[in-house]
């Protein structure tokens, strides 16, 4: 901890310090209910996409078991191009917006295919981009998360460090002064009450 001075210009910078604290912290303190919102607003949507996820599945297994040679047919059937994306800025935190898949199909041979495959293609589309959704909103709580626990950090160094410390500096260096007044004050008083006595033996002495 750094010593401080007592003095009038200590006093007034740790006064300015404490009113700029104090004009932080609750803009931080919001910052961080923003956050802990937006997380609890993701995971939301991370369960509701991954049940959809498992849904889609469960749908795609049920016709695979339909036919012996179904999992080899779907085996990259459909894969995923691209992974579309946008920007944006949640409490001061930059994050990919998931907006959708581009997405390629391998050679199908419809003379040697089941009718099915059709509609398995859409299911594994579906999928592909439900499981690619999922990842982008994992992204997203990740760094909202890191985002999180620096501004948890700041928000308690604020109020359990900085704050208690510039009113402590501020009550002693207060004290100081007091203290360094009213020693000026007593000094005073001391040396009007000795002056007449100086000027009395000084008459004195002239008059011998």
């Amino acid at each position: 901890m750094a010593k401080i001075k007592f003095t009038k210009t200590e006093l007034k910078a740790q006064t300015d310090a404490l009113k700029r604290f104090q004009r932080f912290l609750p803009m931080l303190q919001l910052k961080k209910q923003q956050l802990q919102a937006e997380i609890a607003g993701i995971v939301a949507r991370v369960e509701d996409v991954s049940a959809r996820e498992n849904a889609a599945r469960a749908a795609l297994d049920g016709w695979v078991r339909l036919f012996s040679s179904g999992e080899e047919l779907l085996q990259g059937l459909v894969t995923v191009k691209k992974v579309r994306t946008s920007k944006a800025n949640v409490a001061g935190v930059e994050i990919d917006v998931f907006e959708g898949i581009d997405t390629a199909v391998g050679d199908v041979d419809l003379w040697s295919t089941p009718a099915w495959v059709d509609d398995a293609i859409d299911s594994i589309t579906a999928m592909l981009a439900l499981k690619s959704e999922r990842q982008v909103l994992q992204r997203q709580r990740e760094l909202i998360t890191a985002e999180l626990v620096t501004t948890s950090q700041r928000v308690n160094l604020f109020e359990k460090v900085k704050i208690p410390a510039c009113r402590e500096n501020i009550r002693l260096i207060k004290i100081a002064l007091g203290d360094e007044q009213t020693s000026a004050v007593t000094r005073g008083k001391i040396a009007k009450a000795r002056a007449p006595e100086a000027a009395d033996g000084e008459e004195g002495g002239n008059a011998a």
